[in-house]
Order: C-alpha cells, then structure tokens, then sequence
C-alpha cells in the first residue's frame, strides 16, 4: 500500500498526489464515457452491441461452457465482494486497526451507494435477447459486479503487500487483475452488461478508491500508515510459523 516508512511530511504528500491522480484520471475517463452512453455515440453502441452479440452466441450455444461462467460470475458477485470486504474491516477493527477498518467499510458502502444513484440516473437499459442464457434486473451502467469485484481485490491486495516479498506481491496483484478482469469478462458473456457498462464499473472503483483514501489521509494524516504497521505486528508471527512450518516439514517427514 506504501503508506509506511518515510519523511514525516513528504511521503504523506506523495501518497495524496498518488491517490488523487488516480481518482481524477478515472473520474474524468468516467466523464467522458458517461457522456457517450448518454449521447449513444454510435461507434460505441455498435462496439458494444457487436461484442455482447458474438460472445452471446458463443454462450448459447455451449451450455457447459455458460454454466461454468455463470459460477465465475457468482462467485465474484458483489454479496460476495462485499462479504469479503465487510469480513476484512471487522477483522481490521478487532485487532486495533480502526481507521483502515472504517477506510475498508467506506469503500464497501461508497460503492453501493455511488452504484445506485448512477444507475437511477444513467436508467441504461441492459441487453437484450430473444433467447438469453441469463437474466439480470437493474440499470446496465454501470456494472456493479465490475465495481465491486475491483473495489475488494485491490483493497485485499492493499493488506496482503506488507506480509509478502517482491515475488509474492507481484503475485498478489496478477491474481486480482485476473479475477478482476475475469468477472467482468463474465458479464459480457452471459449477456447482462454491455461492454462499456463493466469499463464503467472499472473506472467508478478507481474514483471510490483515490477519492476515500485520499479522504481518509486529510482527515486522518499517517493514520492508515500506523495501521497498516499494526497489521504487520499483529500478523507476522503467525505468518513467519507458517512459513517455518513449511520449510521443515520435509526434514520431519524424511
């Protein structure tokens, strides 16, 4: 999360020109893909159209390969997302990490909220077929799904950097860019979202997540740094048994 070690007064304000840049940069693309859904720019609503189009054929007519999407699809479905966020600030708080509890819930909470006032605004109708291989009630934009699932595994990446090295870092993140990707993906598919719908989901995450976090460090100043060295503390032995446990079982068994 690099919300640790530092000058007292420069990193702080590294991190907020951080955070800031990445919530401006997502609400302006934002902007501008609101503003062509709204206009129904025709080059998008024939990019999404033809996409949705050709992967809802594929969907149809391989069962095996559809049910196998829509379990994806309900997996990182957004109860699921926000169960996994709601789990991680409980657990945030009981072990004294309080301000990076309350950053997690917000992020939960923020994005449901921001999902339902976009959705009553925008009232994008989702796709529709004749013979769809799944159903959906809702606005289409933006995907809530998309949202949520980005929202939780990058937050989960957030606790999980300061227990691994480079390698498991670097594998932390691969994993939730796939799963990120790999969920909105599944919306396409099953033909419930338009293309530009889960970009949307995408971009509003990455709003929520700068725009909280740099919230959170004018409130609060160096307060997510503390915890996140409290979650270092408080998990660290166990981390450190469980990997000298792995490093001696061969000997044990041998």
């Amino acid at each position: 999360m690099h919300l640790t070690k530092g000058t007292p007064s420069a990193a702080p304000n590294r991190h907020l020109l951080r955070y800031g840049a990445v919530s401006a940069c997502c609400a302006a693309l934002f902007a501008v893909l609101f503003a062509l859904v709204e206009a129904h720019w025709g080059p998008l609503v024939r990019l999404d159209r033809a996409w949705t189009d050709g992967e809802h054929g594929y969907a149809r007519d391989h069962t095996a390969w559809t049910a196998a999407v829509q379990t994806l699809s309900n997996i990182g479905g957004t109860v699921t997302m926000r169960t996994l966020l709601g789990l991680a600030a409980v657990w945030l708080w009981l072990i004294g990490a309080r301000v990076l509890a309350a950053w997690a819930a917000a992020q939960a909470l923020i994005g449901w909220a921001a999902l339902r006032v976009l959705g009553l605004v925008v009232g994008r109708p989702r796709p529709h077929f004749g013979d769809p291989v799944a159903h959906d009630t809702g606005p289409a934009f933006p995907s809530g799904h998309a949202m949520a699932s980005a929202i939780t595994c990058v937050i989960l990446v957030w606790l999980i950097r300061p227990h691994a090295n480079r390698a498991g870092r670097a594998a932390a993140t691969g994993a939730a860019a796939v799963a990120i990707l790999a969920v909105g993906w599944t919306r396409i598919v099953l033909g419930v979202h338009w293309p530009s719908d889960v970009l949307a989901g995408w971009l509003a995450a990455g709003v929520i997540l700068g725009a909280v976090t740099v919230t959170v460090e004018l409130w609060r100043p160096g307060d997510l740094a503390r915890d996140v060295r409290r979650v270092n503390w408080r998990t660290r032995p166990r981390v450190q048994r469980v990997l000298a446990g792995e490093t001696s079982a061969p000997g044990r068994e041998g």
